[in-house]
């Protein structure tokens, strides 16, 4: 790991655990410095807590002091798509005319390397414009664009997951990639990439409709070869996916059992969307220790469904979440849009399960968890994402020793007549952690990329606001 050193003052918000093992109480599993300070030493936090007792044991230290700010870790993103940028916007309609209509004929073009570097540039800076400082994210069945991606996120020394898409049916043939050169590319990009510096390989078989079982047998020999690597996917997106599944693998009872027979299905393993997912699924997501991403900004935009997110956080079978922006399925790039999209979808499945539609489906304790107050809600955005990617030994809080990358948010940045709300808050600044959990729910439901006004990678200041992508 390698990175600056820095010193940071200001007020302090991160989660130490899951909030919504602490019901009632959920302040009991954040924590807030009104005054605190940060010393970052080559990229990593060496210390941390309230200025008072940090700054004796660092005399002389040049201090940066982010006044009027709430500095969190960074967001970070578990499902997002690199070469959809330019696309951001195309008409919807649903999943899989929307991947031919648009997306297949704008991933072709990256296998230009030109075409895939200038828009890299866009990509990253959008990235750290909107707080996401880590992103596990898809690229193309082209290495180029792989190559591209590392490269791009190595010059920002950012914390990424990715890898080259396989993918031997439903796209336009010049897309298509063949398991065997799936098989021997993948190889040779985990060798240059994985783990070097802060990059780290996924093996990405892009959905089921997608792959022949050739091409899901190549992803599980990876796997076996390279049992470090990542895995990443999609699941149960679209209804007429699910239906599409079940034809090409008939043998399979349901979408999961794909991912299982194959060797996929466990830790480090992620898929996105899972809307459509059984009550066994989810249990056998849970016991298997896999990850879903959830991204209701993308799955209300293209009318996928609802995720049911108190279901998938039955703690009787919890599974590990993380928030996708999906972009460009997903209308943004922002992580603090998704918190607003996923708190609706949340209120939704709540009014399903409250009695009040059916009482015969009345289940209270499930409606609950559909709720995302702002303990909730940026625990997904931050440690909770970095649990369901197994990077919480490095990432998602300020705890000495995990890599310093963090954002400061100006609250009263966001729409017109965000700071009057606001400021019904306070005027000065959180003094409480009840506060500043009120000044975050603000944030996450009229705030969007104003509301982060720097962004830091590392122990350096990447984004401040104003800045605009480099040119190219």
């Amino acid at each position: 790991m390698t990175g600056a050193d820095c010193a940071v003052r200001g007020s302090f918000f991160d989660l130490l655990d899951n909030p919504w093992d602490y019901l009632g109480r959920e302040h009991e599993a954040a924590r807030f410095l009104a005054d605190g300070l940060l010393v970052v030493k080559s990229g990593l936090i060496a210390d941390f807590g309230p200025f008072e007792d940090v700054i004796v044991r660092h005399q002389g230290l040049e201090i940066t002091h982010l006044e009027n700010r709430l500095i969190l870790p960074g967001l970070i993103d578990g499902h997002i798509h690199f070469p959809q940028v330019r696309v951001l916007g195309a008409y919807g309609n649903q999943l899989l005319d929307w991947l031919q209509n648009w997306i297949f004929p704008e991933e072709i073009k990256y296998k230009d390397r030109d075409y895939a570097t200038n828009a890299s540039k866009h990509f990253f800076h959008n990235l750290l414009a909107a707080g996401t400082t880590t992103c596990q994210a898809f690229t193309t069945s082209s290495p180029v664009s792989s190559e591209v991606f590392f490269e791009a996120a190595a010059e920002r020394n950012m914390r990424v997951i990715a890898g080259l898409t396989g993918i031997d049916r439903f796209a336009p043939d010049d897309y298509l990639i063949t398991p065997d050169d799936f098989y021997h590319q993948t190889k040779s990009l985990i060798e240059r990439f994985h783990r070097k510096g802060r990059g780290l390989y996924a093996i990405t078989p892009r959905f089921a409709v997608g792959c022949t079982t050739a091409m899901m047998d190549r992803s599980r020999q990876l796997k076996e070869e390279h049992p470090d690597c990542w895995v990443n996917t999609h699941i149960s997106e679209n209804p007429t996916e699910v239906k599409s599944v079940r034809d090409f693998y008939p043998d399979c009872r349901d979408y999961t059992e794909v991912h299982e027979v194959h060797g996929l299905l466990g830790p480090k393993f992620t898929a996105g969307h899972g809307v459509w997912l059984s009550d066994d699924e989810l249990r056998r997501f849970s016991s298997s220790g896999a990850a879903i991403s959830f991204c209701p900004m993308s799955n209300l935009y293209l009318g996928s469904g609802l995720f049911r997110l108190g279901r998938a956080l039955d703690p009787e079978f919890r599974v590990r979440l993380s928030l996708g922006t999906d972009m460009g399925g997903g209308n943004a790039f922002s992580l603090i849009r998704v918190l607003d999209e996923a708190y609706k979808v949340g209120m939704c499945n709540n009014t399903l399960l409250d009695g009040s539609v059916n009482p015969r489906e009345q289940d209270t304790a499930e409606a609950e968890r559909n709720k995302l107050s702002p303990y909730r809600a940026f625990y997904l955005a931050t440690l909770g994402g970095a649990k369901s990617l197994y990077l919480d030994d490095v990432l998602g809080n300020f705890w000495v020793g995990k890599e310093a990358d963090f954002i400061a948010l100006d609250w009263t940045a966001g729409q017109p007549g965000t700071s009057w709300h606001q400021s019904l808050i306070t005027t000065e600044g959180p003094t409480s952690i009840e506060q500043a959990a009120q000044l975050l729910f603000g944030v996450m439901v009229v705030g969007d990329d104003r509301s982060v006004d720097e962004t830091w990678i590392a122990g350096k200041r990447l984004y401040k606001t104003g800045d605009t992508v480099e040119a190219g």
